[in-house]
């Protein structure tokens, strides 16, 4: 079957064609005999499962809720049974054809897109979408949660360099962080004993250099020399602290999102308009990621609200612009993926 098929399927149509490219090499699509059970009741599994052909019946272990799920209906474009644990058991009443989605990648890859989308659309002409997109991809920005990676970009200095320049010296305190944004650099290191200075490492677009002093407090370890002129996107150190070392969101267990929510706290679901319609928490209201910041000043102010997605990544981006305006905020850690329906 045509992975194209997925471009139908929910959240998956909300994904730019690039990510979509991405999801689409990684997903797997199975055809399954009848009478095959594709998960079970309780599982905690990472997968999302979208029935692409034939019907699946979804039943409980009590046979008080069940039903079948047909393929091209409203119903089979959503994820089958996506809430975690599993709140059915999953069987393919007739031969199916399904697609197996990583959760964390779908969810990370509507991260980059709801947070890059609206976000690029608010920086001056100066500001590279592609080099932003590219960081976005980048190990060390993964690392980070997408709550603090909007203020990053913002306090990103360009710094325009030349072939021989030092840009970070062996032994002086640590200032900035840095990410070349285009061109080459050599990294040399003098030894304490003979003196000798050796080249131990060559960094190119997308690399970062200068953490290890801002991190430890010693002084920089190793000298840094541009091998051509390029363009370096650097950090102070002030931010690097805030935004990178100190991330601001305040992730809370299951347990703590029920006693703030026993204790008035508004759960709020931040993924699409269509994803909360297909099941979400109970008692929790739906303001998408890509409408917060046209729409955070209808939420009540006075209010600590737990933010939750299907994984958690969505939930930190909301986090830190709802934290910008005032609001305290929580994250539930895994999002849905690790929440029942009665919270």
């Amino acid at each position: 079957m045509d992975k194209n098929t997925l471009k139908t399927l929910i959240p998956i149509n909300s994904l730019t064609p690039e990510n979509f490219r991405e999801l689409a090499a990684e997903a797997v699509i199975e055809n399954v005999t009848a009478g095959s059970q594709l998960f079970k009741q309780g599982d905690r599994d990472n997968q999302s499962i979208f029935l692409l052909s034939g019907e699946v019946a979804l039943s409980t272990t009590d046979t008080t809720d069940s039903r079948n799920v047909v393929a091209g209906t409203d119903e089979a474009r959503y994820a089958l049974a996506q809430l975690k644990p599993r709140q059915y058991t999953g069987t393919a009443k007739t031969p199916v054809t399904v697609a197996w989605v990583d959760s964390a990648t779908l969810d990370r890859l509507l991260t980059w897109d709801q947070t890059t989308g609206y976000e690029v659309t608010e920086f001056d002409g100066s500001q590279d979408p592609e080099w932003m997109i590219r960081m976005l991809r980048s190990e060390t920005f993964q690392k980070l949660p997408p709550s603090n990676i909007n203020a990053l970009f913002a306090r990103f200095e360009p710094v325009e360099v030349k072939a021989n320049q030092v840009i970070i010296r062996q032994g002086d305190a640590g200032d900035f962080y840095y990410i070349i944004k285009t061109g080459k650099a050599n990294v040399s290191r003098k030894a304490e004993k003979d003196g000798k200075v050796s080249v131990v490492g060559q960094l190119s677009e997308g690399d970062g250099f200068g953490e290890e002093a801002l991190l430890s407090g010693a002084p920089r370890n190793a000298t840094v020399v541009m091998a051509a002129e390029g363009i370096l996107m650097r950090l102070a150190r002030k931010d690097f602290d805030g935004l990178m070392r100190e991330p601001l969101v305040k992730w809370v267990t299951l347990d703590q999102a029920k006693t703030l929510a026993q204790q008035g706290a508004g759960l709020l679901d931040v993924r699409t308009e269509d994803e909360f319609r297909n099941g979400t928490v109970k008692g929790s209201i739906n303001l998408p990621l890509t409408m917060l910041r046209r729409k955070a000043a209808e939420l009540d102010s006075r209010r600590h609200y737990v933010v939750l997605c299907q994984t958690g990544s969505r939930s930190c981006a909301a986090a830190f612009l709802l934290s910008q305006r005032g609001f305290e905020v929580s994250v539930l850690r895994g999002g849905l993926n690790g929440l029942t329906r009665n919270v």
